[in-house]
């Protein structure tokens, strides 16, 4: 996979990328990343990329046409740009995405819809925001990290090229270690222990001793189950559950009532 970055500050990138599973991605080939200085698109003199907002309000607001050059000599593409999914070009095949509070919630769904894809490019706003144009225009999806305002869209940037990288084929060694993680299977994860067995005075669990590998599979789903009707309630309405699943539910719901009652 490959992605490019479209940004006014480009040196944020510097550590991040080069550290701990996305430095491996990159070294084994699954994953390039590509910076691109907006500033390096505007052909003014002083390589202006921001200007006062139309109406009047606090703030700076990012111009259209640094980005737009930017998006178009690096993907290769000519404006207008079609939608995601609509009509041909390069612009249809590769996500072109701005990075925005008001876009779609950034999941583990949508890190694994991205993972499909053999290129990405990533936009970051900043300051006030953006020109609409450059959503209107340009943009074939839209996503936010969370309910918050950060100071600009790199941040975001880093979150979705980590949670993306990680879903390569290969990336994290074990096959099955990006299947198991929380929100992959719908579940919150279930917890883990490592040496000693012993920890002042907190001990593992013995099942996770005993060598009895299905009993220790079964332990984990139930563990996730209560983990997540503890923490995210709201996960277990679509996650896809068994009948097994559901039977444990029952009894994590009458364990909870006979806690309530005896309190």
């Amino acid at each position: 996979m490959h992605i490019d970055v479209f940004t006014l500050f480009p040196g944020m990138f510097v550590g991040p990328l080069q550290e701990s599973i996305l430095k491996r991605a990159q070294e084994m080939g699954r994953l390039s990343i590509a910076i691109h200085n907006i500033r390096d698109y505007a052909t003014d003199k002083h390589h202006i990329t921001d200007d006062t907002p139309y109406g009047g309000g606090g703030g700076m607001v990012m111009k259209p046409e640094p980005i737009f050059r930017a998006v178009e000599a690096i993907l290769g593409v000519g404006s207008p740009l079609p939608k995601l999914g609509e009509g041909p070009g390069m612009g249809a095949s590769i996500p072109i995405i701005l990075l925005t509070p008001q876009g779609r919630l950034f999941t583990q769904q949508v890190a694994q819809e991205l993972a499909g894809h053999e290129r990405l490019a990533l936009i970051c706003g900043h300051y006030e925001g953006v020109d609409e144009r450059v959503r209107t225009g340009l943009a074939t999806d839209e996503i936010s990290i969370g309910d918050y305002v950060l100071t600009g869209g790199e941040l975001a940037a880093m979150v979705i090229i980590d949670a993306v990288a990680r879903l390569l084929p290969g990336v994290l060694g074990a096959p099955e270690a990006a299947e198991n993680d929380s929100y992959a299977t719908g579940l919150l994860e279930y917890p883990h222990y490592t040496r000693p067995p012993v920890f002042r005075e907190l001990t593992v669990p013995p099942v996770l001793l005993s060598g009895d590998h299905a009993e220790i599979a079964r332990w984990r789903r139930r563990e996730a189950i209560r983990r997540t009707w503890l923490r995210r309630p709201d996960l277990l309405l679509i996650a896809d559950l068994n009948e097994m699943d559901r039977a444990i539910l029952a009894d994590l719901a009458e364990e909870t009532v006979r806690v309530r009652l005896q309190s």
